[in-house]
């Protein structure tokens, strides 16, 4: 009878010492998706200038911070340039930017320019074709 009661506190303090861990993961998890959303809310926002000669054969997006289309697909394009690095993020409301509306006869953002390829929305398969997933 004391050995199996000994077993049964053995593994309800193990399941304890597992639930604590796993709260742990958790809460550490949650805090590197908000701080790594937060980032990606910060990197939006920057507006550098893009000097577009040293980025051949790249996809190009365009889009504005204040545009709710561009907010709404730019996490999926910042992390796939995360990875694959072939993305050049240009954002319009940049004043020295603003030349490539003429250049690339830009006429809405978000636009996704790679080669002859282009597409302005967000439409999530036609970005996967365009970025390359």
């Amino acid at each position: 009878m004391y050995r199996i009661l000994g077993t049964v506190l053995k593994r309800v303090t193990l399941i304890k010492k597992v639930s604590k861990a796993l709260a742990v993961i958790v809460v550490i998890l949650a805090v590197l998706g908000f701080a790594g959303h937060s980032y990606v809310n910060h990197v939006e926002k920057e507006k550098t200038v893009v000097t577009l000669a040293k980025h051949a054969n790249k996809v190009l997006f365009f889009y504005r911070d204040d545009c709710p289309d561009c907010q709404a697909i730019f996490h999926q394009i910042y992390w796939h340039n995360a990875i694959s690095h072939n993305i050049v993020l240009i954002n319009m409301n940049q004043p020295k930017n603003r030349h490539y509306i003429q250049q690339y006869q830009l006429t809405s953002v978000p636009t996704l320019i790679h080669g002859k390829q282009r597409y302005s929305g967000t439409n999530q398969q036609r970005i996967k074709q365009i970025v390359g997933d």
